[in-house]
């Protein structure tokens, strides 16, 4: 048995570390040099392509950050079961600033979109089977909140995917994340 508290702090690190990372690739070129104050703004406004998936991803890992600490157990140990799960749930949130990079620089291209909606899909899986296997789990309004999102990101990862087939937008479908948390809300007032 695995004391809980401590997949809790290596998540809180990854998240961080992973979270900070996305925004490396939002930078101007190297060689970029100008006392041109036009000129500059320009050149901030091609960066918009690098910046809109950094936000997407930020909001993306904010959320599994947020679903993970307001599911609660009572239960302090987990088994090695759950150890496993969690550190593939791990891995699949540090490629995240890998496939941020890739949508950054090849955002209209099918492949990249198949990429990051891929592995933002993986981890909505991941993340339901962790709270399969999350011993003593509270089923209350937080842990159907958790569910509700999960399902959002599968849903607009598959339909970015799908989407891809026909339009080089369909990583905009992403954005619908933004909504989860007043869909969940919504969810929770409804029922």
């Amino acid at each position: 048995m695995y004391p809980r508290a401590r997949l809790d702090a290596l998540s809180d690190a990854v998240f961080g570390v992973a979270m900070t990372l996305l925004v490396l690739d939002v930078r101007l070129p190297e060689d970029f040099h100008t006392d041109d104050a036009n000129e500059l703004l320009r050149a901030l406004g091609w960066l918009l392509d690098k910046f809109w998936p950094y936000v997407l991803s930020f909001v993306v890992l904010g959320l599994r950050w947020l679903g993970n600490i307001q599911v609660r157990s009572r239960g302090e140990l987990v088994g090695r079961e759950y150890v496993n799960w969690w550190l593939l749930y791990l891995l699949l949130i540090t490629c995240v600033p890998f496939t941020t990079i890739i949508i950054g620089h090849f955002g209209t291209l099918a492949p990249a979109i198949w990429l990051y909606a891929g592995n933002t899909a993986l981890i909505a899986l991941v993340a339901f089977r962790l709270m399969a296997l999350t011993p003593d789990i509270e089923r209350d309004h937080h842990l159907r909140a958790r569910q509700v999102q999960l399902i959002l990101l599968i849903a607009s990862s598959l339909l970015a995917i799908a989407l891809s087939f026909v339009t080089s937008w369909a990583l905009w479908i992403m954005f619908l994340n933004f909504g989860a948390p007043a869909l969940t809300r919504w969810k929770y007032q409804s029922s």
